[in-house]
C-alpha cells in the first residue's frame, strides 16, 4: 500500500469513528438482558444519581476508545514494518469492540457520549503520529505501553466508582481492563523502549484534563 492510500484508510477510519455507529466483533460482556439505568434484569433498576454516574463514566471511557483508534491509525500511518502495522490494526480492533460497548451502554443509561469527540481523536492522531515519526518504532510500542498501563489503572479506578449493582457496565469495563493489559504486553514482546519519566508525566497530566472534561461535556 503506497502512502496515498494509507492516508485515505486513516481518514476512513476516522469517518468511521467518528461519525458510524461501531459494531464489535465480540459480544458484550453482560450476561444477561440489559434495560435503560439498569445493572441487569436480575439486578434493581439504578437510581437516577446512579445511572448518571454510570454514564459519566462510560462517556470518558468511550472517549479513551476514540482517542485509541486516533493513535493506533496513526502509528499504523507512521511504521513502515508490515508487521506492526498488522499488529496495530488487530489492537486496534478490539478496542472497535470497546468502542461499541461503551457507546451502546451509554445510550442504554440515557447518556451522550462526548460532544469534543473530534478533537479528542486529532489530539490522540497527532500524537500518535509525531512519537511514531520521531521516536520511530520502539517508542511508538513504548507509546502504547505506557498508554495501556495508565489505561488499565484508569478503568481500575473505574470499578471503585461504579455502582455496584450496575453489573453490566462492571462487566464491560473489567474486559476492557483485560484486553489492555494484553495490549501494553504485546508492545512490550514486541520491542518496546521505556519512555522518559518527563514524557511519562505529561501524559498522565494529559489524561487528567481529558478524563475531568470528558466526565461532564
Amino acid at each position: 500500500m503506497n502512502h496515498t492510500d494509507s492516508l485515505i484508510c486513516a481518514f476512513d477510519d476516522a469517518l468511521r469513528t467518528l461519525f458510524a455507529k461501531p459494531h464489535a466483533s465480540r459480544a458484550t460482556p453482560a450476561n444477561e438482558p440489559k434495560v435503560p439505568g439498569a445493572g441487569s434484569s436480575s439486578t434493581p433498576p439504578l437510581s437516577p444519581t446512579e445511572a448518571d454516574l454510570s454514564a459519566a463514566l462510560m462517556r470518558v471511557n468511550h472517549v479513551g476508545e476514540v482517542c485509541a483508534q486516533a493513535l493506533y491509525s496513526a502509528q499504523r500511518l507512521a511504521t513502515r514494518s508490515a508487521k506492526l502495522q498488522a499488529q496495530f490494526k488487530a489492537a486496534s480492533a478490539e478496542e472497535s469492540d470497546h468502542l461499541a460497548w461503551t457507546q451502546a451502554r451509554i445510550e442504554e443509561l440515557g447518556g451522550h457520549t462526548s460532544y469534543l469527540n473530534p478533537l479528542w481523536y486529532a489530539g490522540a492522531f497527532a500524537i500518535g503520529y509525531g512519537v511514531g515519526k520521531i521516536g520511530k518504532d520502539p517508542m511508538s510500542l513504548g507509546f502504547v505501553v505506557e498508554t495501556e498501563r495508565q489505561v488499565e489503572s484508569h478503568l481500575a479506578s473505574h470499578l471503585d466508582r461504579l455502582p455496584a449493582k450496575d453489573a453490566a457496565s462492571r462487566a464491560i469495563v473489567a474486559q476492557m481492563q483485560k484486553d489492555e493489559i494484553k495490549h501494553a504486553q504485546d508492545a512490550q514482546r514486541a520491542g518496546a523502549v521505556e519512555l522518559p519519566q518527563v514524557v511519562k508525566t505529561l501524559m498522565t497530566w494529559s489524561a487528567k484534563v481529558m478524563t475531568t472534561v470528558a466526565h461532564h461535556i
